[in-house]
């Protein structure tokens, strides 16, 4: 298996992205200002157990879907890109799954999510799930809210969250980039 990665650009900074054989394995927002320092690579490299190669380009197609998507485009990235799933297991896999068929522009509790994943009463573990998901932005996480409604956390960015719900439900004013 070769692993490859590229930098795709977003209203939040460029995103470190990952890639197999099979597909994205990660699409990561970092928390810092260079998306290239060494210790993004350390954390999937020691993850997948091999230093992935920078491929330039790489990311092309994804940076594309992006910019769609960021321009108000109802994109599901699930239609566009092969995710390679090799860093989630269990529930975790079935509830971000789950959270791959929440449309464009709505939301869905954390206990809702639980049950369409098969295990009624885990909304902290969808919660869990969302927090550590690879596949930040084309896993749609952010649709995933609290049972009130309100937003919730992402990551230690929830203005992040309400950028992309603000974004999704009102595609035609397009929220200035942060």
């Amino acid at each position: 298996m070769t692993f490859r990665y590229d930098f795709a650009p977003t209203p939040f900074g460029d995103a470190l992205v990952v890639f197999s054989d099979e597909g994205i394995v990660r699409l990561d927002l970092s928390e810092s200002a260079d998306p290239s320092v060494p210790w993004l690579l350390e954390d999937i490299s020691a993850r997948l157990h091999e230093v992935p190669l920078a491929d330039p380009g790489a990311a092309d197609e994804l940076a594309h879907l992006l910019d769609d998507y960021f321009a108000g485009v109802p994109v599901r990235f699930a239609d566009h890109l092969s995710l390679d799933w090799r860093l989630v297991e269990g529930f975790h896999r079935s509830a971000l799954q789950a959270i791959t068929t929440i449309e464009w522009g709505e939301t869905m509790s954390y206990g809702e999510v639980a049950v369409l994943a098969g295990s009624p009463g885990a909304a902290r573990a969808v919660g869990t799930a969302c927090r550590l998901t690879p596949f930040s932005i084309i896993v749609p996480v952010h649709r995933v809210v609290r049972s009130d409604g309100s937003p919730g956390q992402y990551g230690a960015h929830p203005e992040h969250k309400r950028y992309l719900l603000d974004l999704e439900k009102n595609p035609a004013k397009r929220v200035a980039a942060m």
